[in-house]
């Protein structure tokens, strides 16, 4: 028992000494905080690891060293990296003493792309990747090929366990097939297999699709370069090479498209020490698609060589309108927002030092790069328009329509704007609002219906939660153009609602609610009005999903009652095995259709409750196959649509039609 005469008062700091500041090593950084290094510890860090090697290679194609790559995921969910570029050096290091195998495969900032005498460009500038896989790996074995011979060092945790050794590889060694396929004891490469470790990864499962995608984007970037991926768990693979380069990459984004340029602008000039590609082609669609990379590496928040591109492209189109008289005298310019509509681009540059937000490289930021793709794109994509007037005149005559459609979409869309700013009285009528006004706190649910919305208001927690509930299906806004997008009244009632404005003009800052829940029936109607409000934000409120503020809500489709106890089920796999443990004893099923046939009080115990709820965040793992996805069925292509249905339908299970 404490004496309360002596005790510390409870709110009093406890001492802080020098023997209280903790150096951690290098590896045990990265172990404790491996967010720093690679994002997040879910499945999308598990895919970063894999890039992380596979970037290395890369860099070795850069260089003109690597013509293959083999990826294999293996069995136990450990992944294997195998090119055929110079092979990491195996010789002692002059400053670490070891190797300079195990220096870079345990030392942070520790490579050969800081100097730039090895590599002209490079994805990897920080020196960590292979480092920082290791130390989060549950093992990593290495395997070099040089000067005819394998040297292997194996780890675990980033700590060798086994040091460089010569070997002979055994007579089923995935590299040494490889390499010898490949002919000639002068075939050079390096072979890294790692598992990652679960004790800090929530999953080290790898998605085929996924890094096939990233694959995929990497060979068309690099023309010629051949890829390959190898997934041993289920019999699959898939091989990429693209003499095209990006040209091919815009060709197959629009390929379910109608396009305005049959042959994609494509231009490529060294400006100083950067050099810059562009490949870009208009379709009939109403979205910006463009994807911007440095050194091979996704910039997936833009930076300075997107920004030049942009202002370069607004700039030479109109130029040319004016000068070959498309535009009559006086007439406004198009802007930047009519100059992007429709259109879908690949922006590539690749720099000595380029300068990346972060490890995961998510922006560049070097300020003369701007400058330099702004140039390229002003001389390339100038010449493209004289040298094809038939194609310039088709996109000068959709920006201008774009022009005038937006006009009117900005007209009504100011409109909405200023009442609101006005008079906040004018939040739509139908909207329950919470009484709490931090946004942080705050959550909207987007109900389908006026029974559903009825219920939700009765059962929710008015003080931070509201509901707005819709009429019937929103528009299609894949194939609806800005101004009859803005004239559709649930669409201006999501608008109002949120208060955050709209494509360009939309502001995160200003959002009154940071979490947006699309809670819709669980049956066909209710899927496609859900895909129709995940289209519209995608293509219109992208940062609402970028910066985590969407969610699908999962309400029930059964409740079973056996005696006292009440089960939820989600599925009918759940049903099933909920009946056959409770088969000896008297129950009822009740299959839910939709939101409205569940009580106030039902629908806040299985959807509303933060507490017992199921929420599904809204994320975006790769925006090109995702814009594909949308274009494709929600698009005005029918074919496409059809034959993704004919192929799915009979996978499809748990409609109730």
């Amino acid at each position: 028992m404490t004496d309360e005469t002596t005790a510390a008062p409870k709110n009093q700091p406890s001492e802080y000494r020098a023997e209280h500041i903790q150096v951690l090593g290098q590896r045990e950084a990265v172990r404790r905080r491996p967010g720093m290094y690679i994002g997040s510890t879910d499945q999308h860090g598990i895919h970063h690891l894999v890039y992380e090697i596979v970037n290395n290679s890369v860099d070795e194609a850069m260089a003109g060293a690597c013509t293959k790559i083999l990826v294999v995921l293996n069995e136990d969910d450990s992944v294997t990296v195998i090119d055929n570029g110079r092979g990491i050096p195996v010789d002692k290091h002059p400053v670490t003493g070891l190797s300079a195998l195990e220096t870079v495969l345990t030392t942070l900032h520790a490579g050969a792309k800081f100097g730039g005498k090895t590599y002209q460009v490079s994805g990897g500038l920080h020196g960590v990747g292979a480092s920082v896989v290791n130390s989060l790996s549950r093992s990593l074995v290495v395997t070099v090929r040089r000067g005819g011979q394998f040297h292997r060092m194996e780890f675990r945790q980033g700590v060798p366990k086994v040091p460089i050794t010569v070997v002979t590889p055994a007579p089923d060694d995935i590299a040494a097939a490889f390499w010898n396929e490949l002919g000639g004891e002068d075939v050079t490469g390096t072979a890294i297999t790692f598992r990652p470790d679960e004790s800090i990864f929530s999953t080290i499962h790898c998605e085929f699709d996924t890094i096939c995608e990233r694959l995929r984007e990497m060979a068309y970037l690099n023309k010629g370069l051949w890829i390959q991926i190898v997934d041993k768990r289920n019999d699959r693979e898939m091989s990429f090479c693209f003499e095209g380069g990006i040209t091919s990459f815009v060709r197959n984004l629009n390929r379910n498209r109608e396009v305005h340029n049959r042959q994609p602008a494509y231009y490529q000039k060294q400006v100083n020490s950067t050099q810059v590609e562009v490949a870009l082609q208009y379709n009939d669609g109403f979205s910006e698609l463009v994807f911007s990379f440095a050194n091979c590496i996704n910039t997936q928040d833009g930076g300075t060589h997107l920004t030049g591109f942009r202002s370069a492209l607004t700039r030479v189109l109109n130029d040319y309108a004016q000068k070959s008289k498309l535009v009559k005298e006086g007439d406004p310019n198009v802007t930047g927002e009519d100059a992007r509509e429709g259109l879908t681009a690949v922006v590539s540059v690749r720099l000595p030092e380029p300068q990346f937000e972060g490890q995961t490289k998510g922006k560049l930021g070097n300020a003369d790069v701007k400058g330099q793709v702004e140039s390229a794109t002003a001389e390339g994509l100038a010449l493209y328009l004289e040298e094809h007037p038939d194609d310039a005149r088709r996109i000068i005559d959709k920006c201008l329509t774009v022009a005038r459609a937006r006009e009117a979409a900005r007209k009504a869309r100011d409109l909405i704007i200023r009442k609101s700013a006005l008079d906040a009285a004018t939040l739509p009528g139908k909207l329950a609002d919470c009484s709490d006004k931090d946004p942080s706190r705050c959550e909207l649910f987007v109900v389908e219906g006026d029974s559903a919305g009825g219920s939700a208001k009765q059962g929710r927690d008015r003080r931070f939660q509201a509901i707005l509930p819709l009429r019937g299906k929103i528009l299609n806004v894949e194939k609806a153009p800005p101004d009859k997008m803005i004239a559709h009244e649930e669409i201006r009632t999501i608008i109002t609602a949120l208060g955050a404005g709209l494509d360009e003009d939309f502001d995160p800052g200003k959002l009154r609610y940071h979490r947006i829940i699309l809670m819709t029936d669980a049956d066909v109607d209710g899927a496609h009005i859900r895909t129709l409000l995940l289209t519209f934000f995608f293509r219109h409120m992208p940062q609402l999903i970028s910066q985590g503020h969407l969610y699908v809500g999962q309400p029930p489709l059964y409740r079973i009652k056996a005696g006292g106890d009440t089960h939820w089920l989600y599925s009918d796999q759940e049903k099933d095995t909920t009946v056959k443990e409770i088969k000896t004893k008297k129950y009822e099923i009740q299959r839910y259709k939709g939101l409205g046939e569940m009580s106030a009080e039902q629908l806040w115990e299985t959807t509303m409750n933060p507490q017992s709820r199921t929420l599904l965040s809204v994320n975006v793992e790769d925006a090109a196959k995702a814009d594909q996805v949308f274009q494709m069925l929600m698009g005005s292509e029918v074919p496409p649509r059809k034959a993704f249905i004919q192929a799915h339908a009979k996978s499809v299970k748990n409609l109730d039609v």
